[in-house]
């Protein structure tokens, strides 16, 4: 007798893929290891001479080469955190990394914004729903949602949210806002800007 296929549950968590990007030395890999309910894959490698600027943080001396991922659950959603590499020499990889993500967090630090253009370039052209995290240094001047808006040149329905890329529930909480941002983006009639 064949055997009867198996049906999933109506009761089965669903999942959700978010891309993590931003500049190097941001603070994408602290986040990922911040909020994941598993221990989080990271690919560090020893940062070679020459090449990346890490002025704005001296003790650095790993970097990302291919991506982080970790996994934590809110409520019955299962939500995959997917890092990107910082380094431009790594940027290949990020077609591969966005590949079915539903959303994207753009990591920023406001000491160096112009270095996010490349970030939001990417993820815009992509028309992924996303939201500007702004990682709360503890040496930087503090801008107003509206200066960053600005400064960054972002459409008005792009939530801008502050966070502590070291913190369990402030990441909780921009995962958060991230997963209704895309909701209320893909529930928006066509043609009216949620």
């Amino acid at each position: 007798m064949p055997a009867r296929p198996v049906r999933p549950s109506t009761n089965a968590p669903q999942g959700l893929k978010i891309v993590l990007t931003g500049p190097l030395g941001v603070g994408k890999t602290t986040l990922v290891g911040a909020v994941s309910d598993i221990a989080p894959l990271t690919t560090e490698a020893r940062m070679s001479a020459g090449g990346d600027d890490v002025s704005h943080r001296p003790g650095k001396v790993t970097t990302t080469v291919a991506m982080d991922f970790g996994r934590l659950a809110i409520n019955d959603v299962t939500v995959y955190v997917f890092g990107t590499p910082g380094q431009a020499r790594f940027w290949f990889m990020w077609d591969a990394i966005v590949r079915g993500a539903v959303g994207a967090v753009v990591l920023v630090d406001t000491r160096r914004l112009a270095d996010s253009f490349r970030h939001l370039d990417y993820i815009e052209n992509r028309r992924l729903p996303f939201v500007v995290a702004v990682n709360q240094f503890p040496d930087t001047h503090v801008y107003s949602p509206g200066e960053i808006r600005d400064a960054l040149t972002l459409a008005g329905d792009v939530p801008i949210v502050e966070v502590d890329a070291r913190d369990r529930d402030s990441v909780r909480h921009l995962l958060i806002a991230l997963v209704e941002h895309v909701i209320a983006t893909t529930q928006a009639p066509a043609g009216v800007a949620s």
